[in-house]
């Protein structure tokens, strides 16, 4: 298959084509390398150093013998868009092109008017691009599991039947995000589900958890090959945070009780995912919905992991928590259809997390201790997280 990453340098997009070009596909990656811009913005880095796209590239061809085409644009821009998906004209276009960070979009209004536009605009003009090139292209979208929130009823894979008044239907599942990142990848599933009804696109929205882990096997090969490593409290997830601060013998910072539950899944089974989806393509029409998560654990039994992992005298502080969420709920997601066509996942509890203390170890005169601590605050309007706009 010819298969199009959109976001290809990013933390999921770079492990992902790498996973896809193994598997046999032709694939190409396009960016604008904002998220490397966010870096500079913010004062903060990858743990572990990161080469540019075009080395990378350049690495995967020499030990494998396979090219990765690379395209430099922004999706914002729809003569870019279109140009790039006439030229290539793949199978399947897998979208990973956007700000992916809650934080960053609750920074202030700036902030959040162009997460939304950055990740809307350019997913419209993916759509469109599509409906005008070939209207057989199967787009993979990532989604995310936050933009369902926490109801108090069990989550199924994207749409929910419902009978009201003796009557039934079935419809989208209800959403109710948590954020404006969040709530631009609610506008743009609408907006596919809208495509595909009206125009007969093919799409598959991969609502994704919380991701952890580093390696996988394509990037295992040489150094050079390595993804991101976020442990910011804006980009960095909580997992990576409570591993650096056990390395260095911080407190744990766990936001309200901990009792806050969140999907997980291991970056090796994020690309497998995402091969799966690509290689059992959505019919003409369908808008179909994958909870891409593997298991489900509160931010206290993270916690708890990591202290029993590496130091069991760790201690753990418990922070008001800057973000606006229920502090303990229910929480039961369906997450079936991804097994069924093949994943075979891996468990926090099967995954060696020792691997990420060796990593943290070896590059923790990289960690600034000071972008641990949350900055931006869901309450205000404006955060004086930094005076540079994007």
């Amino acid at each position: 298959m010819r298969t199009l990453v959109l976001g290809g340098d990013g933390y999921l997009g770079w492990p992902t084509a790498l996973h896809l070009s193994r598997a046999g596909h032709d694939v190409a990656v396009a960016d604008n390398f904002a998220r490397r811009q966010y870096d500079f913005e913010l004062g903060v880095e990858s743990l572990v150093p990161i080469q540019t796209l075009q080395a990378r590239a350049r690495v995967w061809s020499e030990l494998t013998g396979r090219d990765i085409a690379i395209h430099v644009g922004d999706l914002t821009d729809p003569e870019f868009t279109i140009e790039m998906i006439r030229s290539f004209h793949p199978d399947t276009i897998v979208h990973f092109g956007e700000q992916r960070a809650a934080p960053y979009s609750m920074i202030d209004r700036s902030h959040a008017v162009y997460t939304q536009v950055n990740n809307v605009v350019g997913t419209l003009n993916v759509l469109f691009a599509i409906g005008e090139v070939d209207r057989d292209i199967h787009l993979v979208k990532l989604g995310t599991m936050g933009e369902y929130g926490t109801p108090d009823i069990d989550i199924e894979e994207g749409w929910l039947d419902v009978t009201h008044k003796g009557r039934s239907d079935r419809v989208l599942f209800p959403k109710r995000p948590g954020s404006f990142y969040h709530l631009s990848k609610v506008h743009d599933s609408h907006n596919i589900e809208f495509a595909c009804r009206i125009w007969g696109l093919r799409a598959t929205d991969l609502n994704q958890g919380v991701v952890y882990g580093l390696a996988t096997p394509e990037t295992a090969l040489d150094p050079r090959l390595s993804t991101r490593f976020d442990y910011d409290s804006v980009f960095g997830t909580v997992l990576n945070r409570f591993i650096i601060q056990a390395v260095i013998g911080h407190p744990l910072t766990v936001y309200g009780s901990g009792g806050q539950t969140r999907g997980l899944i291991d970056i090796r089974d994020t690309a497998a995912c995402v091969r799966l989806a690509s290689e059992h393509p959505a019919e003409p029409g369908e808008f179909r919905v994958f909870n891409q998560m593997t298991e489900a654990k509160s931010v206290a039994e993270l916690a708890k992991t990591v202290a029993e992992t590496y130091a069991k005298d760790a201690q753990i502080e418990f922070l008001d928590n800057p973000r606006v969420e229920a502090d303990t709920h229910y929480y039961n997601v369906t997450h079936t259809r991804l097994v069924e066509l093949g994943l075979e996942p891996h468990l926090l509890a099967d995954t060696l997390i020792e691997s990420l203390f060796g990593i943290v170890e070896q590059h923790r005169d990289r960690i600034d201790e000071r972008a641990l601590r949350p900055t931006v605050n869901w309450r205000t309007t404006a955060n004086p997280r930094t005076t540079v706009h994007p």
